[in-house]
């Protein structure tokens, strides 16, 4: 089977066994609350993957990135999305240099997993806008809020999070970003994540309460009006991750198309061209990446890629699912589920909606902000 075969190699390279072993779980198995596919990543060294070789890591580039998490999404799209949460997270750290170098080697060390707890998209409020706000205290800050949904609630070792600090100087707030263990006091968490669907992702309510963290596990960006080239490397590294695992989900429907022979060459050549051109594109913006394009302007091109890349999606899904028949949908659970799985894209901040202001007036010359 050559449909795949790139990408799973990539995966192969990089973390070895990990694909056999997910094949040896039934998808159920994969999905599902407490599933085994979290600690099957682990135990191949995946929290390693996009750390720095000096620092213990695997040091994948972008583009090997993107092949693995298109493999991971289509075997297990639970993992796909709990581990994109924890890659980006892991490489927004690296882009913090010789601050982080500690944190970097003893991830690397004990195959931590780090969660994120950056904000997401809430109706009249700025993306970049904090949900958990800190006092300070002596020798560090005290923070209270919650994350949700927060993928990896439940294995996480360390918490990145955006917090709302009191300004340094003047009034009012700043944006800063703490590194919180997960066995700090206070911290708790909450059923959150009602739908079957990527439940495997642990993706519910982490709580803070009065949970203290000391100034030398605070950041804070270079750029308080937006973002600054930290804040959007780490962006671009999460539109990149999240669409090619959800492309890889599409990509397991494609596949199930190939291997059942519907629709004819025609059909199944169509939903490859939708699929591949896709992949072409997300390979391309992390090519982009290696040669060091990280700046406000790569970040427009890369949501313009993301949601281009998400009609690829709905349509190779819909499509598949389709030639595999009704059927295959009422016998084959699967079926419906990566149908479903495929349109979580969407809700991942920040939306096509809301995106579509700044995006079109990036392009008639404007400065990109992202709202």
């Amino acid at each position: 089977m050559n449909y795949l075969n790139t990408e799973r190699q990539t995966l192969n390279k990089y973390l070895p066994g990990l694909d056999e072993q997910l094949r040896k779980h039934s998808f159920d198995e994969l999905e599902q609350r407490d599933g085994p596919a979290i600690p099957l990543f682990r135990d191949a060294g995946g929290p390693a993957l996009l750390a720095p070789k000096e620092y213990g890591g695997l040091g994948a580039s972008p583009v090997d990135a993107v092949q693995i998490h298109r493999a991971i999404g289509s075997r297990s799209p639970s993992l796909g999305i709990a581990a994109t949460m924890h890659n980006f997270s892991l490489a927004t750290l690296v882009e913090y240099g010789e601050y982080s170098s500690e944190f970097l080697k003893n991830i690397c060390m004990g195959q931590l997993l780090v969660a994120s707890g950056f904000a997401e998209g809430r109706t009249g409020s700025s993306i970049l806008a904090p949900t958990m706000k800190a006092a300070k205290t002596d020798g560090g800050y005290v923070i209270n809020g919650s994350k949700k949904p927060c993928s990896l609630s439940r294995s996480l070792h360390l918490l990145t999070a955006s917090i709302a600090v009191p300004a340094r100087e003047g009034e009012g707030c700043e944006r800063a970003v703490a590194i919180i263990p997960a066995d700090s006091a206070g911290i708790g968490n909450k059923p959150f994540w009602k739908s079957p669907v990527l439940a495997g992702a642990e993706s519910d309510e982490l709580t803070l309460t009065d949970v203290f963290v000391p100034d030398e596990m605070i950041f804070f960006p270079m750029v308080q009006g937006g973002l600054d080239p930290i804040e959007t490397a780490g962006f671009l590294w999460f539109e990149l991750l999240v669409t090619a695992s959800y492309l890889g989900m599409a990509s397991a429907l494609v596949e199930r198309a190939i291997v059942s022979k519907k629709g004819g060459a025609g059909e199944q050549t169509q939903l490859a061209m939708e699929t591949e051109t896709a992949m072409a594109a997300l390979e391309g913006l992390a090519y982009g990446m290696q040669q060091g394009d990280r700046c406000e302007r790569s970040l427009a091109r890369a949501l313009f890629v993301r949601f281009g890349v998400q009609t690829m999606i709905e349509r190779a899904a819909a499509r598949s699912s389709e030639l595999l028949g009704g059927i295959a949908f009422i016998n084959n659970p699967e079926v419906a589920y990566l149908l479903a799985a495929t349109r979580a894209l969407a809700f991942h901040p920040p939306s096509r909606i809301s995106a579509s202001v700044p995006l079109a007036s990036f392009l008639t010359g404007e400065p990109f902000q992202l709202a």
